[in-house]
This record gives C-alpha cells, structure tokens and sequence, in this order.
C-alpha cells in the first residue's frame, strides 16, 4: 500500500473515532450489559409489537437480537425486503452504542463531522432501533422498519412496554 494510501485510512480512521468519541461524549451514561433477552422474553415483546404493526395496519419487520447483535427472532409482515437487514440493523445498533439508534440520527444531523460513524461497519443510525433494559442493565436490542421512522420506533417501543409490564 502507498504511503498516501496509508495515510489516507489513518486519517479516515481518526475521523471515525472522534466522530464516536464525539457522539458518546454527549450522550447520558448508557446502563451495562445483563444477561442476554431469553426466548420468553423476546416471545413477549415480539407479539406486542406485532400487535401494535397490525393495529396500525403496518407493513414492517421486527427484529429482537441479544446483548452480542445477534437474531433471536424476526417477524416480517409483508414489508419489503430491504426492511430485514434495516431492522438487524437498527437493534444491533441500539445494543452496540447501549442507546437508541435515533441517538446516532441525532448526532450525524446536529454534527456533520459525525457523518464518519456511517463507515463503521454495521451502524445504522435511523430510528427505530431501541435496546431492551430489564433491572437495569441491556438484555438486547428490538428494530423495527417499514413504515415512517418515528412509526418503527412506535412498534418497538410497544415490544419494550409488555415487557415492562411482566
């Protein structure tokens, strides 16, 4: 590789990881990593935010993975098949960045050196995607897409609350 080759990922590295540094520096303490959502678990808020897509009569795929991004459960109801990937997405990055994926969506329109976090490797900041907290620690993460952004995020917060009901 040339040295300006070299030099150029250095500096696109760098960039990367202030734009993080940046973004974490603003946000509020995340809580820490529990154990991963059982199937119970991922069951319950899986069929109440299925519930609140169908209600709404909306097309969308919900995702449900564990505290390392991985897929527990997916529902897809009759979205498009980009949707499967964007809801993936979406989870493993509310769990990544121990926050909801809007947070990044925030950060990249309020800070446009923020826009490096888009070549981070599996980030996708569109809300939507938010981490489930039981006691007070992630236990994983729930993504939704399909329909409008502030909708998706309607459908996985529906999958948080029966949780929280237990």
């Amino acid at each position: 590789m040339s040295h300006r080759l070299h030099s150029i990922s250095l500096n696109a590295f760098a960039g990367i990881c202030l734009a993080t540094a940046s973004f974490l520096a603003t946000a509020q303490t995340p809580p820490p990593y529990g154990l991963s959502i059982n199937i119970d678990q991922a069951k319950k808020a899986m069929v109440a935010a299925e519930a609140e897509a169908r209600k709404n009569n909306w097309q969308v795929v919900i995702s449900i993975v564990d505290t390392g991004g991985h897929l527990v459960m997916l529902q897809r109801l009759e979205a498009q098949n980009a949707s499967v990937d964007i809801a993936i997405g979406k989870a493993r990055t509310a769990v990544n960045f121990r926050r909801p994926s809007k947070a990044l969506e925030d950060s990249l329109a309020a800070n446009g050196s923020a826009l490096r976090i888009l070549a981070v490797p599996g980030v996708t900041p569109l809300q939507g995607g938010l981490p489930i907290v039981m006691d007070g620690k992630i236990i994983g993460g729930i993504g939704v897409s399909g329909v409008l952004a502030t909708q998706d995020e309607v459908v996985a917060k529906a999958g948080l609350d029966a949780l929280a009901a237990k």
